[in-house]
């Protein structure tokens, strides 16, 4: 049976996981869209062909995707210091969570921008609109849906990095399992840490889920 006090760790740790999900996603989109939208738009065939800017974009991302979370988390510990003024706690979390969320962001955006139908884009050239209104009227709202399953996505995927974080005393409930349901040998912990994290993981889906439904144009 669980005690009130455990009850509250785990609902704050519940708070913190949450906390550190939805402040790194912000901040990754943040970081991210720009990126995602120059490599739309640099690309050979884009609307303003940049070899070399897209190249460095790209490889940059591909370099991004390729480190494990886990030696990011480690790597980037000295520069966490220097922002969040230490190693350890949810905070401080997000900095390795931002930095390891923005390349497949980037990804993400950029396939969704991609969708976007040639011949809406070509109709929007041909009446002289320039580049900024084509991105901010015309590409962006084509891809609304794919955009928001995206971000629904990558939700998820931090929300599970954010879990990772508790080797290093990262806090949230990745934390709360790797100290109790860990070190300590509390296997109930460590399953309920793991339920709420599918919970969570599975409600933050079917919210993301029904709000592209209603933003796709083709569903009737």
């Amino acid at each position: 049976m669980l005690d009130s006090k455990t009850i509250a760790m785990l609902a704050d740790g519940t708070l913190d996981t949450l906390y550190m999900t939805f402040v790194s996603t912000i901040f990754a989109y943040l970081l991210a869209f720009p990126i995602g939208t120059a490599l739309v738009i640099t690309k050979k065939d884009g609307l303003y062909p940049m070899g070399f800017l897209y190249r460095v974009l790209d490889i940059a991302v591909n370099i991004g995707r390729s480190i494990p979370f886990l030696i990011l988390l480690i790597a980037v510990i000295p520069l966490t210091k220097i922002i969040a003024g230490k190693s350890y706690g949810s905070t401080a979390t997000i900095v390795p969570l931002v930095i390891a969320a923005t390349p497949f962001i980037a990804r993400l955006i950029e396939s969704s921008l991609q969708e976007v139908d040639q011949g809406v884009i070509e109709a929007a050239q041909s009446m002289g609109a320039p580049l900024s209104t084509i991105v901010f009227k015309v590409l962006i709202p084509e891809a609304k849906t794919s955009l928001i399953v995206g971000g629904t996505i990558a939700i998820g995927t931090i929300l599970s990095y954010s879990a990772m974080a508790g080797v290093v005393g990262g806090g949230g409930l990745g934390d709360i399992a790797i100290q109790y349901g860990y070190y300590r040998y509390k296997t109930d912990i460590m399953l309920i840490t793991v339920v709420l994290l599918i919970i969570l993981v599975q409600l933050l889906q079917i919210i993301g889920m029904k709000i592209a439904r209603k933003t796709d144009k083709r569903v009737v």
